[in-house]
């Protein structure tokens, strides 16, 4: 979608989307993923996840930083997919992610954006926090837009 192309869909109809699918991959399902706001304008998505112990802690009883990894990369590749208007998927190129303190079991809320969406690369950032807003762990990424129809060939 071009900067002044008018979205086909609209926020809350993405949204709703989301919230209704029946076909939420499992790696979404086992991190406990849910849309809570879409922003096309601002490729800009507000999700949250539910940090199950049983699945996802250390033995330190800290949710394991490659899961949280994992829910950043879902915040970028969500933000990519509101991107393009519900058109594209982008698989990850790159990721760089950084740890300020460990993520505990239970809800946290991601923001994922797309900071600039190209024909051929998007770069993102993703944010994760705990329910107190504290900042958990932030990351950035590089995707390759891929229009569904090619995706699924």
């Amino acid at each position: 979608m071009s900067e002044t192309e008018a979205p086909a869909l609209t926020d809350e109809a993405i949204l709703e989307r989301f919230l209704r699918t029946k076909n939420q991959p499992t790696g979404s399902q086992t991190l406990g993923f849910r849309m809570l706001s879409v922003n096309q304008a601002e490729k800009k998505v507000e999700v949250e996840f539910d940090a199950k112990a049983e699945l996802l802690l250390n033995p330190m009883k800290q949710i394991q930083g490659g899961y949280l990894c994992a829910m950043l990369d879902e915040c970028m590749s969500v933000a990519c997919m509101v991107a393009s208007g519900m058109t594209a998927v982008a698989p990850t190129l790159e990721m760089k992610t950084s740890f300020f303190r460990p993520g505990m079991p239970g809800k946290l809320r991601g923001v994922g954006r797309v900071v600039k969406w190209g024909r051929q690369v998007a770069f993102t950032e993703g944010e994760l926090f705990d329910p107190d807003g504290r900042l958990l762990a932030k990351a950035t990424g590089t995707a390759i837009p891929t229009p569904f129809q090619t995706y699924k060939k």
